[in-house]
């Protein structure tokens, strides 16, 4: 009987580990105009997309794929973040150092704060009720609070800040990418309680988090590994190769995967045998430059920005010819399996 349980769960891992594989563009969302873009987030309880694109956030609906509406002059826009319980969001403008705070449901504009310089990665913390914006210019994080819009302080993390998440111990772990660590800070107190910094890679953008097992996983983008770590101790467990160009990670805890979106397209996948052991449960492409995503943990869809590029020449001959995005194929591509 042992023995026949043993086959059996082997049998399941190999076929969850395979199935993660199955993943492929199942469908894909137009959207009007041209521009770069940044971070894609999820608002699940409204199914809603938020997809930065330069000056502008785009609002599509996740399950028709249809445009809903356009949230507008965000200059430099990097990603958006929203405070369901009052029907607030809000956007993070790097190229005017402020962020815009708009109606949820309505999508108006309801007014602009000035924040540190150079906002990117901008999330909502429910325990304390606050918005935070990792910027990169003063090398902090602003604290706003989510109802009123008000800055209510800074959190002096010394670091150009990326993903986030929030750990079940109440605090904030963010990386830092320049300083090649994780930083984590209380998000009522605004101090600063551990810093985890690490050697065996640079340059770490995506983070995720694994509350059962107490693990962090860091994507970095130089020497591209992703390092499993100890959310209490900051010691490092393991670490694993993935493709170039780390930009987000995600974690599915109902089936033990780690995704690692990147620039070179690439979907890394890997499956947690154990919470020390992990294994490559193979690779998706989804589209040269689609480096961020964003992931729906009740549906299992992933949703990806995605735009295509044409080479031209260049004005200097004697310069290489550049790679600019080709005027309307703007899309938010739909992964499932």
């Amino acid at each position: 009987m042992y023995h026949l349980r043993a086959v059996l769960l082997a049998t399941s891992l190999a076929v969850l580990a395979q199935g993660a594989t199955t993943y492929k563009v199942t469908a894909r969302y137009p959207v009007p105009g041209d521009g770069g873009f940044d971070y894609i987030t999820l608002d699940a309880a409204a199914h809603r997309i938020y997809a930065s694109h330069q000056t502008q956030v785009d609002v599509v609906d996740a399950q028709s794929g249809k445009l809903v509406g356009t949230i507008p002059d965000t200059p430099g826009v990097h990603g958006a973040a929203v405070a369901t319980p009052f029907k607030h969001g809000f956007t993070s403008n790097g190229g005017e150092n402020k962020v815009t705070m708009f109606d949820s449901e309505t999508l108006k504009v309801i007014k602009k704060i000035d924040v540190g310089k150079g906002p990117d990665g901008i999330y909502y913390e429910p325990a304390s009720k606050r918005i935070f914006t990792n910027n990169h210019g003063t090398h902090d994080v602003t604290a706003i609070d989510a109802a009123s819009g008000d800055v209510v302080g800074t959190v002096k993390v010394d670091g150009d800040g990326e993903q986030a998440i929030i750990a079940k111990n109440g605090n904030i772990y963010v990386n830092s990418e320049e300083a090649n660590e994780v930083v984590v800070f209380d998000p009522k107190t605004l101090q600063v309680v551990k810093r985890f910094p690490f050697t065996l890679a640079k340059t770490p953008t995506g983070l995720a988090y694994d509350a059962k097992n107490n693990r962090l996983f860091v994507a970095c983008r130089t020497e591209p590994m992703v390092i499993v770590m100890d959310a209490t101790s900051g010691k490092t467990i393991t670490s694993f190769p993935i493709a170039a160009g780390a930009d987000w990670a995600e974690y599915d805890a109902d089936a033990g995967l780690v995704f690692v979106s990147t620039s070179s397209g690439n979907l890394s996948i890997f499956h947690q045998k154990t919470p020390d052991v992990y294994e490559d449960a193979g690779a998706v492409m989804v589209q040269p430059g689609s480096r961020t995503m964003a992931f729906d943990h009740q549906t299992k869809k992933i949703y990806f920005p995605s735009v295509e590029y044409e080479m031209r020449p260049n004005a200097d001959p004697a310069k290489q010819p550049r790679r600019v995005i080709k005027p309307g194929t703007f899309n938010v591509l739909v992964l499932s399996k």
